[in-house]
């Protein structure tokens, strides 16, 4: 009997060690099991904060956008109205320059008054041109004017208002644009002068 103990022992401990090396694979594939879920929690914890950003991006851009058609909603109503202005206006300056008819005078400029002011609560107001500088955003050149009154590249004449609702452009200015004068320079003038200086 004492020499079949020594056999069995070596048997055991093979045994002993397969059931370590058993049980380390085990672990190790529980190990990587564990990095492969957690791999996989954190992709679709990436994808969940990308779709949550997309989502707050899509509720700002919805939100500007109502806002805008909110307040650019009469844009094109407003537009066909202008023209009406231009003509009370025409109206006015006429009735000015013939200092007869007082009272179609008066009626016409109450009437651009109130319109005025009807446009005004709607946000539309009429573009400052005269004497500013040219800007091809705002103003639509319809010539140059020679002039000594405003600086070169300024408007120096409005043809037509240009008018803002809110803060985009209505409809622009239709402006001349001012120039420098350039005078002839005659000889005949010159030597006129130098005799009449000499008498």
């Amino acid at each position: 009997m004492g020499k079949k103990a020594p056999e069995e022992q070596p048997e055991l401990v093979e045994e002993t060690a397969e059931a370590e090396e058993a049980e380390e694979l085990i672990v190790e594939e529980e190990l990587s099991r564990e990095d492969q879920l957690c791999a996989e929690v954190q992709i679709h914890k990436d994808q969940y904060l990308r779709t949550l950003a997309e989502m707050e991006n899509l509720r700002k851009r919805t939100q500007r956008e109502k806002e805008d058609l909110a307040k650019y909603a009469n844009e094109n109503i407003l537009r066909e109205v202008l023209p009406v202005i231009d003509n009370l206006e025409r109206a006015v300056e006429h009735a000015e320059q013939a200092e007869s008819s007082e009272g179609l005078l008066e009626g016409v400029q109450m009437t651009l008054e109130q319109f005025s002011q009807v446009l005004t609560r709607f946000g539309v107001k009429p573009l400052e041109s005269l004497g500013q500088p040219f800007d091809p955003a705002l103003h639509q050149a319809m010539g140059q004017l020679e002039t000594d009154e405003y600086p070169a590249n300024t408007v120096a004449q409005q043809m037509q208002k240009g008018y803002q609702l809110n803060e985009r452009l209505l409809r622009p200015a239709m402006v001349m644009i001012a120039k420098e004068v350039t005078f002839p320079k005659p000889e005949d003038d010159e030597s006129t002068t130098a005799t009449d200086e000499i008498n």
